[in-house]
């Protein structure tokens, strides 16, 4: 058993190392900087390799670099397979590999070194194999999610998707209909040119996407003349889905400044309840507490331990709790008043229930020095004491407070 903790242990500290990792972490930080430097070489040995100076000069440094990025990929796609079951918690062991395995992600990584090693099992399939070496190029976007900054380039492709879909098929119909138009008029004149549809089509996509490149073009003048509009109109076509990236990469970039600038930690208000052997929830379980929607249980400090907030811990008398609830938003401002009581104030004295105030007023809570007393009808109010209030009423020197 001490054995497979450790394992267990070994797992789960590779899973947070190979992961993306945190400033506090020096050690998966490390490793996310080698992985991505990593990455760059070997693509740059990729492309180094296409130049036969540079093959001349280096074939066997730049082999030996590739071997040991691709065995590198190799080890990595292993141990996140070996701690896969950490990235999904939820499922069983196997289904978390499989998730990972046919996962984008998983894919590539496997895509990225068996080409390499497959030749040496199926020697007839070396050229296919090959090809697939082109995939290790998609490893560039595993750098997308160490970046927050390259990150953006997802989140505005994720959220403009219905708008970029949009444009792309207005210009297909576009693509098509101009085609089909182009062959009818130039098939006649130009047969071997404009032999099919797809002939057109081809025309379409140089002349709406580009300039064209001159290997196929109109020669009558109504093939002249639409293709002049059709220029006109793939300029304009090809400016949406550009336009939507563009504005997607501002109002991107404008979220996360107003949230870097103007954002807020105030997200969870905490108090701390101090337990005593009259208080009802002395001596009951957490799940009986019967705690309004939207109010957590952050924590519960017995002496000088803390201990996770289960439905089955008992509260004891002396324990601390600590209730978390989130921050009040509404249209509708709530205005407290606070009196802080003087010698002769008139309230000084006397029980709540004395009060000579409104039945529209309410009071909420009672400050005494640096204790916050729960006000019930027998509380008898001191000077000193800070009476916070909800009411209409004018009151003498009291003072609003905008919650």
């Amino acid at each position: 058993m001490p054995n497979l903790r450790s394992l267990e242990s070994l797992r789960r500290r590779v899973c947070t190392i190979i992961d993306i990792g945190t400033a506090d972490d020096l050690i998966s930080r490390a490793y996310d900087i080698f992985y991505t430097l990593v990455i760059l070489v070997n693509l740059v040995v990729t492309i180094a390799y296409t130049f036969d100076e540079a093959e001349a000069a280096c074939g066997p440094l730049l082999l030996r670099i590739e071997v040991a990025t691709v065995a590198f990929f190799a080890v990595d796609c292993v141990l996140r397979i070996w701690t896969a079951k950490y990235h999904h918690p939820n499922l069983k062991e196997w289904k978390a590999v499989c998730r990972y395995i046919f996962s984008f992600s998983g894919i590539v990584d496997l895509l990225s070194f068996l080409p390499y090693y497959m030749p040496f099992f199926f020697p007839s399939g070396a050229v296919a194999f090959r090809m697939f070496r082109v995939v290790r190029i998609f490893r560039l976007f595993r750098i997308n999610a160490y970046y927050d900054s390259l990150n953006v380039i997802t989140q505005v492709l994720t959220s403009k998707a219905q708008q970029l879909l949009s444009s792309v098929f207005i210009i297909l119909v576009l693509m098509t209909a101009s085609s089909l138009c182009m062959y009818s008029l130039e098939h006649d004149a130009q047969p071997q040119v404009f032999s099919n549809a797809f002939s057109g089509i081809w025309w379409a996509v140089s002349t709406l996407l580009t300039v064209g490149y001159g290997d196929i073009y109109p020669i009558t003048t109504l093939g002249k003349i639409f293709g002049i509009l059709i220029t006109f109109l793939g300029v304009g076509m090809v400016a949406i889905p550009t336009g939507i990236i563009s504005a997607g990469f501002v109002d991107q970039y404008s979220r996360i400044k107003r949230i870097s600038e103007y954002g807020t930690e105030a997200d969870i208000h905490f108090i701390r309840i101090h337990l005593t052997p009259r208080d009802r929830w002395a001596n009951a379980p957490l799940r009986d507490l019967g705690l309004p929607e939207g109010v957590i249980i952050a924590a519960v400090q017995r002496g000088r331990d803390i201990i996770v907030p289960r439905g089955d811990v008992v509260l004891l008398p002396g324990d601390n709790l600590v209730l978390g609830a989130g921050v009040y938003e509404d249209d509708v401002r709530i205005q407290l008043k606070e009196i802080v009581l003087q010698t002769h104030h008139p309230w000084v004295g006397h029980p709540l229930r004395d009060l000579d105030i409104s039945r529209q007023t309410v009071i909420i809570m009672v400050r005494r020095r640096n204790r916050t007393l729960i006000p019930n009808g027998g509380l008898k109010l001191l000077a000193g004491d800070k009476v916070f209030l909800y009411t209409q009423s004018h009151l003498p020197h009291a003072q609003d407070i905008q919650i």
